[in-house]
């Protein structure tokens, strides 16, 4: 009987782990709902922007709000042409600059709720660099990095059990796991996204950023950029979960071509 119940549990887990990225194909662990997370996800970014302080500075804002947009528009337009729509089902798209000189960051929740700091702009620069980043976040979340890593993280900590069990089981474990999974830019920190997840982000940002009407060859240059801001201090790539700039920079020039085949005439 036990071994029946495994048996059956493995096929559950590999039906679950079929899902694919939108983009790159590759496949990913799935074993929490979008309708679960994007709630949870919601509720966290309004307490952030309500501590905020949001920014006064009203060009930025609005440069990040326009991006935002267009961004928004380039991957509903993806979706739809490649019968994903379904999986944008919960998003309620939101851009916002957060007033912070010293943090240079920028995410994306799942559910399309954004954030900036603006100590990122003047590494952004520009409109072009603002959708470089956007483009990158968003793609966090188009590509479920967060569904992944939490699914990853039920599954070494709690076994085969769902989410859904755990909460009943384990109300408090279940809440520190989905916190954790989005709670950028609060004590509880993110779960670190992998390398893979950085450059799979960095690759599917490139498209859409491309889609949105921007020049793809402007997203090495903010690397550049974001180079020259470190120093050069950064460190060796196989302690770091993030690549390298100099690896992200030719990785990005090596995905231009197959970007700029989504560039609208």
């Amino acid at each position: 009987m036990l071994k029946n119940i495994l048996i059956y549990s493995l096929v559950v887990l590999g039906i679950y782990a079929c899902q694919s990225v939108a983009v790159t194909g590759r496949k990913q662990l799935s074993l929490v709902p979008n309708s679960e997370i994007i709630p949870m996800a919601n509720q966290q970014y309004k307490e952030i922007i309500a501590k905020g302080p949001l920014s006064s500075n009203r060009e930025q804002t609005a440069m990040v709000k326009n991006v935002g947009v267009k961004i928004q528009k380039a991957v509903e337009e993806y979706m739809a042409a490649k019968g994903l729509s379904s999986e944008l089902a919960g998003f309620q798209w939101e851009f916002n600059l957060i007033d912070d000189p010293k943090t240079v960051n920028a995410w994306c929740m799942p559910g399309g709720k954004v954030a900036f700091y603006s100590a990122i702009m003047p590494i952004c620069k520009d409109e072009a660099g603002v959708a470089v980043v956007m483009g990158h976040e968003v793609a966090h979340a188009i590509a479920n990095h967060g569904r992944e890593r939490m699914s990853q993280q039920l599954l070494a900590q709690y076994g085969l059990a769902t989410l859904g069990a755990l909460m009943g089981q384990n109300p408090s474990a279940g809440q520190d796991l989905l916190m954790q999974a989005v709670g950028a830019g609060t004590n509880l920190g993110m779960l670190k996204f992998s390398r893979e997840h950085e450059s799979e982000a960095d690759h599917i940002g490139l498209i859409f950023m491309t889609m949105a009407g921007y020049d793809p060859n402007e997203a090495p240059k903010f690397w550049e950029r974001m180079t020259e801001k470190s120093g050069g201090q950064e460190p060796p790539e196989f302690m770091s979960t993030h690549p390298s700039h100099s690896t992200r920079i030719s990785d990005l020039k090596g995905w231009i071509p197959e970007a700029l085949s989504y560039k609208k005439n």
